[in-house]
Parts: structure tokens; C-alpha cells; sequence
């Protein structure tokens, strides 16, 4: 892949507001961008992100309203609600960090305590999370967004087009959730929703960005 192939899929992605309901992405593009969510970076590496694929259309029509109406969620190929981790799991020494670094990330019980150590001084005095529940769920939350992001981009390199959705009820989305799947609501909230599909028609309008000299600085 070149330079210019790469800037092309940046120019090619655009947030998408009609997608054609008739055109749908392959199983196996899907499974790639799904998978570079997956592989995303993530503060310490504790991936507080769960991924649900909405691919029920009488959920999707249920969650209509809930979403301002918003002609992606019907009509996308493939629908993507991110959950970002709350409440006691992300605390300093919960059992499922601990676990999480055991069985997961593999590491030897000294290296387990070492790194939950650094992690309650940085939820304490690094980024002063300690006690606050809803500052905890924002550094959570924030973290989603680089999976959404590189999952975009993943999108735009294989020509699929995609439009990331905040327009949305945030605690009725929750609570459909709850009602619909169970959604456990003491451990994740919703982040975000991203569509993906294949645009119906072009943009109205070309990419408009700052120039380059505006955004960056050199020091």
C-alpha cells in the first residue's frame, strides 16, 4: 500500500448519512474491521470496551426513536454499539483487573502487583480518578474512541464507508439495552454507535479540514 493509497482512504471516509439498505459488507471485511477494533491500544492495556453488533432489524427499529431518527441505524449493513466499562471493575485492585492481568495479559504475580500498584497511583494522584464515578467512566469512555477510529479506518481502506453516531438518548439507549439483552448496567454504559455500510449517493461537498500549518506546531 502507498503513501497516497492511504491518504486517499482519509479523503474517501466521510460520515456517512445514507447508506444503501440493498449493499452489504462481506462477512469477511466485517470480521477485519471488526478485529482491528479489537486490537486497539488502551490505557494499561485493560480494553474497557465491549463491542455489540445490531444486527436485528426489529432492534434497530425499536431503536429508532431513541437515536433522533437517524437514517443510519435502519439502513446501515452493519451496526456497531460500543459499551465503555464502569463502576467497581475499573477500581484499583477489583478482581477483574486482577483477573484481567492474570489471564489475559499473562503477566507473573510480581509484574500483577507492580503494575496495580502504578494503576491505583495513577487513578489516584495521576489523573485523580479516585472517588469519582463519573470522571473513572469518562477515562473509560474516552478510550473507546481509538477502536471506533481505527475500525473507520479500516473501513475507508476497504472502500466501506461508515459514520460514527452520538445523536442519541444516552440513558434510554441504556435502558433498551437493559430491557432488550440485559444489559448489566453497574458495568458498562454507551459510548458510541457507528455505522457501516456503502453510501448511497457522493457527499454534497468535498472534505473541508484546516490546513496543515494551522493545526501543528514544531518546537
Amino acid at each position: 500500500m502507498t503513501k497516497q493509497q492511504i491518504l486517499d482512504a482519509y479523503a474517501f471516509r466521510h460520515a456517512c448519512k445514507a447508506f444503501d439498505s440493498d449493499k452489504k459488507i462481506s462477512d469477511d471485511d466485517f470480521e477485519l474491521i471488526l478485529e482491528t477494533g479489537r486490537l486497539s491500544p488502551s490505557s494499561f492495556g485493560f480494553e474497557p470496551w465491549q463491542f455489540l453488533v445490531m444486527q436485528n432489524p426489529v432492534l434497530r427499529e425499536k431503536l429508532l426513536p431513541l437515536v433522533c431518527g437517524q437514517q443510519q441505524v435502519p439502513t446501515a449493513s452493519h451496526l456497531l454499539i460500543t459499551l465503555s466499562r464502569r463502576g467497581d471493575s475499573l477500581k484499583p485492585g477489583s478482581d477483574y483487573l486482577t483477573g484481567f492481568m492474570q489471564d489475559v495479559q499473562k503477566l507473573p504475580a510480581e509484574i500483577v502487583k507492580m503494575k496495580g500498584d502504578f494503576y491505583a497511583l495513577f487513578h489516584r494522584e495521576l489523573f485523580q480518578l479516585a472517588g469519582d464515578e463519573r470522571k473513572i467512566a469518562d477515562w473509560a469512555a474516552k478510550q473507546t474512541y481509538l477502536p471506533m477510529a481505527n475500525m473507520m479506518t479500516t473501513a475507508a481502506l476497504l472502500g466501506v464507508d461508515s459514520c460514527p453516531i452520538e445523536g442519541f438518548k444516552q440513558q434510554e439507549v441504556e435502558n433498551f439495552l437493559a430491557q432488550e439483552i440485559e444489559l448489566d448496567l453497574t458495568t458498562f454504559g454507551v459510548a458510541h454507535i457507528t455505522a457501516f455500510g456503502y453510501r448511497k449517493a457522493e457527499p454534497a461537498r468535498a472534505k473541508t479540514r484546516r490546513a496543515a500549518a494551522d493545526v501543528v506546531q514544531w518546537y
